[in-house]
């Protein structure tokens, strides 16, 4: 199955994707300091480390993006915002089931453009994606 896109726009496809990490951070440092309540105690350590690995997940995009000739964005898109528990969970939960099919579709593209290293690079963060959403999907009991 071919995408059949170029570098230029396989760089603008991860651009979004870096925008979509950014809003990812905000989203999360928001509901960690807003969510309150003895039931999310436990929870609030995993969107800890569900933060730290979102910024992580940037600076990875950001240097492939520049290592494929293009320049890292610097736009955040606009973000909801939504302090009740199941609300932020939903919320972080659709954004991250978003960033697991955009992964999915990167790395199938970066090894069809003949990129080994982009793809190699991007599989972490496949792999962390997916650890999220299950951890939110638990979280929200499905």
């Amino acid at each position: 199955m071919s995408t059949g896109i170029d570098r230029n726009q396989l760089t603008q496809l991860m651009n979004e994707d870096l925008a979509s990490e950014y809003r990812s951070i905000v989203q999360y440092n928001q509901h960690v300091a807003t969510l309150k309540g003895l039931e999310v105690q436990s929870l609030l350590a995993e969107l800890k480390q569900h933060l730290g690995q979102e910024l992580s997940h940037a600076m990875i995009l950001a240097e492939q993006i520049d290592f494929l000739g293009g320049v890292p964005t610097v736009e955040v898109p606009s973000i909801p915002s939504v302090t009740d528990t199941q609300g932020a969970l939903k919320l972080d939960l659709d954004l991250e089931e978003q960033q697991l099919e955009r992964y999915r579709q990167r790395i199938e593209q970066a090894q069809e453009l003949g990129l080994p290293d982009v793809a190699e690079a991007l599989r972490p963060l496949l792999e962390q994606t997916q650890e999220h959403v299950r951890d939110l999907r638990t979280a929200l009991g499905r």
